[in-house]
């Protein structure tokens, strides 16, 4: 009668284990609880009808084997039960093992897959970051806005570099269509998190106060904020701080119509990563970035002029842009502020590049012409009747940065020359990074960038 039962439950086993393999892995949990039944029913067998061989199993005696086999032969449906488990052991499981491989088929198959090939993986070489202080840094190769060469940066991709663990099928076989284990996903989950919070910029507040009465001395002055280029000269006429901190560089957030002009002379620069014909990993994409934090941040409008000067050569840029800009300022007579914005050339080995709270972030620099050279002298055709307001707009922006960002600014770069500088007395010209920083590091130097601009447009003392 026994056997008879035992025969029925056989029947019913095998038509539980007639299944696809497509169904295999929603069988799991019947196979399992299965086994744990015919396991039960052994010890039964063994316990009322065969104590004796009970014992022997249970005391780890390997010379039973012989009579196991026999009863396997009696009783079919256990001899059925005792391969399968068998075979189970190789395997894991318990029912969380049985849960995940479940999750996995229903939630990250195909669908998975689909997201991470539409992603892709392409990372540029960061290089190395350093943190780098207020004077620890010596000026090389500093920025020379006229003579800055374009450089296309070459990227790198990872081809077939996807984020997903191999997963196994029923069979054994690995199958790279399964998505991660919940387990993974959690993990990968926390540590973007983390990340993110690593990554969010946070305004800084005052790091540390400025001597104003120590930079009445020239050579005081000189030595802390300028560079100054072999072909021109500036004396204490000019470098007056006094008169520099008495310039309102305040404008009102609320009138109608863009307060603030960003552009590119040189749109063409790029970075060490930067995609071939892509902009938004140029200069102008960087541009891009410091017009959206302006806008959504600080409550400004900006207009983002995409104009192109340098495409066949850099020669005549600033002549080329010159009456675009001209003609862009006549149509918006609400903009006050003018930013030609670069990116900077230095020798290979120079890294313009700092550790700020976390996030590698590109250093930059102020640049003013002087419409002056030590051999000609003040060039009268070149004139600049906003020259005193562009350089107090420069020392008030430099003077916030070493006070709220020490080591993020390089020196006031003065030059000869006028660089459209006249088209305002508010106009910024600032070389960002260079050819061998990465796209990340400048996009993270428009945060600091944007919120040392809102002070001094704010008056903020």
């Amino acid at each position: 009668m026994l056997s008879a039962a035992f025969l029925g439950i056989q029947v019913a086993a095998n038509s539980c284990g007639a299944v696809t393999d497509g169904e295999q892995t929603r069988d799991t949990i019947g196979s399992t609880m299965l086994i744990s039944f015919a396991e039960e029913m052994e010890s039964m067998v063994y316990g009322q009808f065969l104590p004796g061989f009970a014992f022997l199993e249970e005391s780890g005696s390997g010379s039973c084997w012989l009579l196991q086999a026999q009863i396997q032969s009696l009783l079919p449906f256990y001899g059925f039960a005792a391969d399968q488990a068998a075979e189970e052991d190789q395997v894991s499981t318990d029912f969380r093992t049985v849960l995940l491989a479940e999750a996995e088929e229903r939630e990250y198959g195909e669908a998975a897959q689909g997201e991470y090939e539409a992603k892709g993986s392409a990372a540029g070489e960061t290089g190395t970051v350093g943190t780098i202080g207020a004077g620890q840094w010596t000026e090389q190769g500093s920025g020379n806005s006229g003579a800055d060469s374009w450089m296309t940066g070459q990227g790198s991709t990872d081809e077939g570099a996807f984020p997903w663990t191999d997963g196994s099928d029923g069979n054994g076989v690995m199958d790279h269509t399964m998505g991660e284990t919940l387990e993974e996903l959690l993990r990968a989950e926390n540590e973007a998190a983390l990340q993110m919070q690593i990554s969010s910029f946070i305004p800084h507040g005052l790091q540390s106060r400025i001597s104003l009465e120590e930079l009445n001395d020239y050579n005081t002055l000189i030595q802390q904020f300028y560079s100054i280029d072999a072909n021109t000269m500036a004396g204490s006429d000019q470098l007056n701080v006094s008169r520099f901190l008495q310039e309102d560089m305040s404008i009102p957030k609320d009138s109608p119509g863009p307060q603030i002009l960003i552009y590119h002379t040189h749109s063409q620069e790029a970075f060490s990563d930067s995609l071939p014909g892509d902009e938004s990993t140029s200069i102008m994409g960087v541009g891009d970035r410091l017009t959206e934090i302006l806008t959504l941040d600080y409550g400004y409008e900006v207009l983002h002029h995409r104009g192109k000067y340098d495409v066949q050569s850099r020669d005549n840029a600033y002549a080329n842009a010159l009456p675009d800009i001209e003609q862009v300022l006549e149509e918006n007579p609400t903009i006050q502020v003018v930013i030609d914005l670069h990116r900077d050339e230095m020798p290979q080995g120079t890294r313009l590049v700092m550790d700020l709270d976390g996030r590698p972030t590109a250093r930059f620099m102020f640049f003013n012409g002087l419409s002056r050279t030590r051999k000609t002298g003040n060039i009268a055709y070149l004139y600049n009747e906003n020259l005193d307001s562009n350089l107090a707009f420069s020392f008030q922006m430099q003077l916030k940065a070493m006070e709220y960002y020490p080591g993020l600014t390089r020196r006031i770069y003065l030059k000869g020359y006028r660089y459209n500088m006249h088209l305002s007395p508010k106009y910024l010209l600032i070389e960002l990074g260079a050819q061998n920083n990465t796209v990340e590091e400048a996009m993270n130097a428009c945060d600091p960038l944007a919120h040392i601009l809102d002070m001094v447009l704010s008056g903020e003392g």
